[in-house]
């Protein structure tokens, strides 16, 4: 159970005094020794990049061989101000990620390890643009997509699950959450069943999955529509990368507020920290690496969709 740090990054975001700084004050009372806080300005403000490392018991960090699990809390911003008052629906990635190493941190001093390193990043504004976007408006955010996954997306991360608000469509439109295919360098892959397995497991339900495009998967600033931002980490790293959607039955905005349902996230929280636990131990997969190599064989490279068009991706 996650709730109780769910509640407390839910309330230490909701505010207009929001930061990185508070964030990684909290993460370090209780115990987290590494965490990263980078200013990131752009033309539309700034905001806080958080960076957290919590460290596994045979993790790659302390010499160990246990594979590294990347968790990036995908957002435009956690609030919208002066436009709204009050935390946006968009902050839902965030408040999982960080509280995904809240929990993490509290299960270490606790004594319980897990086997793997976990990253966790997401950054941090109280006062993001909002933009035009059909059929509901999204929130922008104050710097670019590239210089955010510059922060976010660690070459350490082995594997990422990306959490992202995805509330604003008719493509996925029931309460709880969901999990795209796996997105490796250009390529939509299958669907893990490992994370199916968890899924189930972790709802009690029968697993949903929400369906991208190619257009998807590219970077933004090529023009072309996009679901939200959910897989622009796949972008910018050849590690396998998931999205994690929370998701509603009706369609809402990012901007809006009071929008945030504390039960979903807490079971999209319960769902990313036992992907790092099987992870971590080498019992969950997020793609066949010999039916991988089987594809680019056959078909080609398709890094190209990592770019803006024309130049490779590097």
């Amino acid at each position: 159970m996650a709730l109780k740090q769910v509640m407390e990054i839910y309330e230490l975001l909701d505010s207009p005094k929001a930061n990185g700084e508070r964030v990684a004050s909290l993460l370090q009372k209780r115990g987290v020794q590494n965490v990263e806080v980078v200013t990131m300005e752009g033309e539309k403000g700034k905001t806080d990049s958080v960076k957290v490392w919590v460290e596994g018991a045979k993790g790659r960090r302390s010499g160990g061989n246990a594979p590294t699990l990347g968790v990036i809390g995908r957002l435009g911003g956690v609030g919208a101000r002066p436009t709204v008052i009050g935390l946006v629906s968009d902050a839902d990635g965030g408040i999982a990620a960080l509280s995904i190493a809240l929990k993490l941190a509290d299960m270490k001093e606790q004594g319980d390890r897990l086997p793997g390193d976990v990253i966790v990043a997401t950054h941090i504004c109280p006062s993001s643009p909002i933009i035009p976007h059909e059929p509901v408006p999204f929130m922008g955010s104050p710097v670019d997509m590239k210089s955010l996954n510059d922060h976010e997306v660690d070459p350490l991360m082995e594997a990422i699950l990306s959490i992202d608000t995805t509330k604003g469509n008719r493509i996925i439109n029931q309460r709880g959450f969901a999990i795209s295919p796996t997105v490796k360098e250009g390529y939509i892959l299958r669907v893990s069943e490992d994370l199916l397995r968890i899924m189930e497991h972790t709802t009690g339900r029968r697993p949903s999955v929400f369906a991208i495009t190619t257009q998807d998967i590219t970077p933004y600033g090529n023009g072309l529509f996009h679901l939200n931002s959910i897989l622009q980490p796949s972008v910018a790293t050849r590690a396998p990368v998931v999205g994690v959607a929370p998701t509603t039955e009706s369609k809402v905005p990012g901007c809006a507020t009071g929008a945030s349902h504390i039960i979903d996230i807490e079971e999209v929280v319960r769902f990313s920290i036992e992907v790092a636990k099987y992870f971590g131990s080498g019992q969950c997969h997020f793609y066949d690496e010999g039916e991988f190599k089987k594809m680019v064989e056959l078909y080609g490279s398709m890094n190209h969709l990592q770019t803006l068009g024309g130049k490779r991706w590097a």
